[in-house]
């Protein structure tokens, strides 16, 4: 068997099955990385046919091979840069117009390319008919139908894709209109007879980039020869007046348009053709004519969310009371076996109420997460974005931000971290970095646990509609906060928006579980590692340096004046009394007074360990939005991580806790706590919901802007628009 000697890439637009299929091809047989100096993931498999191993390279799904994403630069590179021996240009056969817009821009290269036709079955129920040999033979390459899920008609592609091995191939020219010809005529000449960037390019592709004005292809003419790419820009200002001038357009916009205008007049060659019974209606039209209605479509996408949130707290119910009560079985069971002391009180206290606390929420994340993937898998997440263009638009985003804050968060759930990155889509820089920095306020996974615990404690009578008020607030304040930053630090035009509606689907059991299975995994695995750590550090500032002898002797001598005050007789009852004998009044009182010194203890134990001191001393600010000390520690470990906060005000209340029968839950201490009401509430959900992201996010963000002074930025931004926000909440709520 010879050694890997031929690399084949799988190259087309997203949602087209080239992972599927690539999946298919390589099997187990899978290497991940990430693309040297980004973060964009690699992968690539090896692949066996006869005697001959072939290595499998899945590009990133890419709609343009212009330089408007990391994903698109890093496709184009690979492919003119690496030279893979052949390229399998994976297409959506049920949009094949769409899809064929790339495959002509692979074809304008010059490289070696053979087609895919996959999702054939789809086309085919959708009524479309495509002649694949008449493709073949207008384009000049070998053309596959495939069904890359059930394997059917691989075989052949790779055998279409061993026939394209290193076929050179002359580029495709499409003709653009006499004043773009004209202009890529002159660009072309100069860069023929001074070789510029040929070793890479073919001449008529530079020129076209030069007109697309493609960043990176400028930079690198500008660093490979000044004078040049100067006479090349000067050419484009030309024809770019001329045509602003006489058509009110640009270069690019034609150039797209005729891409378009010749993959239309291919189609219409017979290539391809559509079931015109006037009876048929297809699913996916009939339904987007409902759900994308100007009026019922906005409603009907409030109307699903509120049934998501009642769906997700009503089936919750239960199982969450099953946890907390596993919780407070485990944390007695831990008391009794384990003598009283530092370590019962680690394990009590930091590890079972601070980890536990965040753990009983794992049911609500499973049902949140499990809607979330039904709509997902369904094709209506796309259909919010679609929808919300328009609004978005008004507050100087773009359609493609509402992904971005769905992953995130936006119907409560998913992460921040994929949705800042999966803002990569978005061409326009600035609309890009605007999306970075208010995709943190949408309500993430680790939000979710902080809004259930006082949702119950405070709210319980109203949770569906509590939560859809908390999602409304948190999109509203990303899209004021977006504004705010386009017309100060961010100022900037908008770009065009284009986006893929999927054909709506029935999503596979299969698919919705693993789904499922894979979020509630990840904050299972967090909370018994980042959560655990943290929640051990918070109980130790908690619990050290602990009173000093003083103090302690004093709380003593405090209990033993009021045992000598009671007759011995009602002290001998005390002592006598078993569960089944009621006890007297004056016993009952002794009890009491006895709780209220240890809780008493307890607390300014609590206010003089290292974090009860920095949560005091910030109650001289924080007191206009209605936090105390324990709040205020919450807050600031939940600059780590989110979840954080539950488990610390978990930690918190638990190591104030000194009734051995008081067996109520943290929402339960919560609503019974005199230093908690409604209007604290609400000022702690709005704080949580816009105050600065977690550590990891901060990363995340630093990374995709290309600088940490913007990482800075969102924390300082943020929390600053999470405290006056609170302020003005608690203090209305007051009122």
């Amino acid at each position: 068997m010879n050694d890997v000697s031929e690399v084949i890439a799988l190259a087309g637009n997203p949602n087209a099955g080239k992972t599927t299929l690539f999946n298919r091809l390589t099997g187990t047989n899978q290497h991940v990385a990430n693309y040297p100096g980004v973060t964009v993931e690699k992968k690539s498999g090896d692949y066996q046919i006869d005697d001959t191993k072939y290595e499998l390279v899945d590009l990133p799904g890419t709609y343009s091979l212009t330089a408007y994403s990391i994903e698109e630069v890093v496709a184009r590179d690979f492919i003119a840069k690496e030279k893979p021996h052949a390229i399998v240009n994976v297409v959506d056969a049920s949009n094949l117009e769409r899809n064929l817009s790339f495959t002509v821009q692979l074809l304008e290269m010059g490289v070696p390319v053979c087609i895919a036709l996959n999702m054939i079955d789809d086309a085919h129920r959708r009524g479309i008919k495509i002649d694949h040999k008449l493709l073949s033979e207008k384009l000049g390459v070998c053309v596959t139908p495939i069904i890359a899920k059930k394997g059917q008609g691989v075989d052949e592609l790779i055998g279409c894709a061993r026939e394209s091995l290193d076929k050179v191939r002359k580029p495709l020219e499409i003709s653009y209109g006499n004043d773009i010809e004209e202009a890529i005529y002159k660009m072309s000449s100069i860069i023929e007879e001074k070789k510029f960037l040929t070793d890479l390019y073919a001449s008529r592709w530079i020129a076209i980039k030069y007109l697309e004005q493609d960043e990176l292809i400028i930079e690198a003419g500008d660093n490979a020869n000044q004078n040049i790419s100067t006479a090349l820009k000067k050419v484009v200002d030309e024809v770019t007046a001329h045509i602003e001038g006489t058509l009110n357009t640009y270069p690019e916009a034609i150039i797209a348009d005729q891409r378009y205008g010749y993959i239309r007049a291919l189609l219409k060659q017979g290539v391809m053709t559509r079931d015109m019974d006037e009876t048929r209606v297809f699913l996916t039209e009939r339904i987007d004519a409902v759900l994308l209605n100007r009026f019922f479509g906005p409603i009907i996408m409030i109307a699903i969310i509120t049934a998501l949130y009642y769906a997700t707290f009503t089936f919750s119910e239960t199982p969450v009371g099953w946890l907390e009560s596993a919780v407070g079985w485990l944390s007695a069971a831990a008391e009794s076996v384990i003598p009283e002391g530092l370590l019962q009180s680690l394990l009590v206290s930091g590890v079972i109420d601070g980890v536990g606390g965040v753990l009983g929420f794992t049911p609500i994340i499973m049902f949140m997460f499990l809607g979330i993937a039904v709509l997902e898998d369904s094709g209506y997440l796309a259909r919010m974005s679609f929808m919300l263009d328009r609004l978005f638009r008004l507050f100087g985003l773009h359609g493609n931000s509402v992904m971005p804050f769905i992953v995130s968060g936006g119907i409560a759930g998913g992460c921040a971290v994929p949705g800042v990155m999966a803002a990569r889509t978005i061409k326009s820089p600035r609309e890009r970095l605007v999306t970075i920095l208010t995709a943190p306020f949408m309500n993430c996974g680790a939000k979710l646990p902080v809004f259930a615990l006082l949702v119950a404690a405070f709210f319980e009578e109203n949770e569906a509609t509590v939560m859809v008020i908390i999602t409304i607030v948190s999109w509203v304040g990303a899209l004021f906060a977006a504004k705010l930053l386009r017309l100060t630090v961010l100022k900037g035009d908008e770009s065009p928006f284009v986006m893929e509606l999927p054909p709506y689907r029935l999503p596979t059991i299969r698919g919705v579980l693993l789904h499922t299975w894979e979020k509630v995994w990840q904050y299972i695995k967090k909370a018994g590692t980042v959560i655990l750590a943290i929640s051990i550090l918070i109980w130790a500032m908690m619990t050290f340096p602990g009173l000093d002898e003083n103090r302690t002797q004093a709380f003593e001598s405090q209990r033993q004046v009021i045992a000598a005050a009671y007759d011995a007789s009602i002290t001998t009852e005390l002592e006598n009394a078993d569960e089944d004998t009621e006890l007297s009044k004056a016993a009952t009182e002794l009890q009491k007074k006895m709780y209220e010194i240890d809780g008493l203890e307890a607390e300014t134990a609590l206010r003089h360990s290292i974090a009860g001191r920095i949560g005091t001393a910030m109650e001289s600010v924080t007191s206009v939005t209605g936090f105390d000390w324990r709040t205020n520690i919450a807050l600031v470990s939940g600059f780590a991580a989110k979840e954080v906060i539950v488990s610390t005000l978990g930690t918190a209340y638990s190591l104030g806790e000194v009734d051995p029968e008081d067996t109520s839950s943290l929402s339960e201490k919560l609503a019974n706590s005199p230093s908690w009401s409604k209007a604290t509430a609400w000022a702690l959900i709005i704080f949580t919901i816009f105050y600065a992201p977690c550590f990891v996010t901060v990363v995340c963000i630093a990374r995709e802007a290309g600088s940490w002074k913007w990482g800075a930025f969102s924390v300082v931004f943020n929390t600053t628009i999470a405290f006056i926000l609170s302020a003005v909440v608690y203090q209305l709520t007051i009122l």
